[in-house]
């Protein structure tokens, strides 16, 4: 029976400019040992008893160096199947709002990063789950619906 765990989360970055909301994606440092050159969201590692939701912030810092304007618990899980360890991976999925003309300082996890439209950001991101999650984002959190009111959270 394959296990089922939850180590990683994902934070979809964004930021609304006069032509639109923007999406933030991170280009993986060449030299990663796992997927290298791939676009993805800010995307990290939960420590042993760390909370999912400090995970997020703190991956988000650490990964992008800038600040929260606001945040949110996306009502989505990601999920992906391991093959050569039978894991079945849950990733709680989060929306980090930026202030309009802010700029990542990159750590070295990452080699380039983009501000995209919906479009382009959904064209770069390489698994349907991350196409998905930004979809949500973009729906409910950046079209202001009432989830993203009841999914805010204090930081």
């Amino acid at each position: 029976m394959s296990n089922i765990v939850s180590r990683t989360v994902e934070v979809c970055v964004f930021k609304t400019e006069e032509d639109g909301p923007k999406y933030l994606l991170l280009k993986r440092s060449l030299d990663d040992s796992l997927y290298p050159g791939m676009w993805q969201f800010v995307t990290g590692t939960i420590k042993e008893g760390e909370h999912a939701v400090k995970a997020a912030l703190r991956e988000f810092r650490e990964e992008t160096g800038l600040e929260v304007a606001r945040c949110w618990v996306v009502p989505y899980v990601n999920s992906f199947y391991v093959a050569a360890n039978d894991t079945v991976h849950t990733s709680p999925f989060f929306a980090v709002e930026v202030n309009p003309g802010d700029q990542p300082r990159l750590s070295r996890e990452h080699q380039e990063y983009a501000w995209c439209t919906l479009q382009d950001a959904s064209r770069r991101l390489v698994w349907p789950g991350q196409r998905h999650g930004l979809q949500i984002v973009d729906e409910y959190i950046v079209g202001r619906q009432e989830a993203s009111r009841l999914l805010s959270l204090s930081v």
